[in-house]
This record gives structure tokens, sequence and C-alpha cells, in this order.
């Protein structure tokens, strides 16, 4: 992705609850593969999951919406904040 558009989105979004463990880093990669976005989720050493994804402003939204409706029984709080685009991104993937 190179210079993002006028209606793109970067965002970094942390998981806290019982997000590790379950499924998560792969039911999210199974997710954006139905969406326009790329990025990387990986599980934290705190016990949460953080998510890096950019895209269409609206995919991106869609993306996160999902997300928090199929895995919201594991999920107790989610943290949101924008981040700068990153040129060298390419798909989404798991970080291990």
């Amino acid at each position: 992705m190179c210079e993002p558009e006028l209606n793109s989105l970067a965002r970094e979004v942390s998981y806290f609850g019982h997000v590790q463990g379950v499924g998560f880093r792969w039911t999210t990669s199974r997710i954006a593969r139905r969406h326009d976005v790329v990025g990387n989720v990986r599980n934290e050493p705190d016990g949460t999951v953080t998510l890096r994804v950019q895209g269409p402003s609206a995919v991106v939204q869609a993306f996160l919406d999902e997300i928090a409706s199929t895995m919201s029984g594991y999920i107790t709080r989610v943290e949101t904040k924008g981040i700068a685009f990153q040129d060298d991104l390419a798909g989404f993937r798991i970080i291990r």
C-alpha cells in the first residue's frame, strides 16, 4: 500500500480479556481475507492481542466491527489509536 487515500485509516487496536489461546489471531486473519485490509496481529506478553490494520476507512471499520462481533465473548476491553501508514505492508499476517 503506497500513498494512503484520502478516506483511509491506519489503526492499532489492543484487545483485552481472554483473547489468547482461543483462536483470536487465526480468526482475525480469516476475517481479514474477506476485507481489503493489510496488517498483522500478534499476542503480547501481557496477555493482550495487538492488531495493526490499514485500508479504506469503511473497510477497516467493517473489519473491526466483524472482529468485535465474532470475538465478543472473549473481549472485555478494546483500545484503539491512530498510527502512521506503513508503505511496506502487504497482505495480512499473524506474527508469532
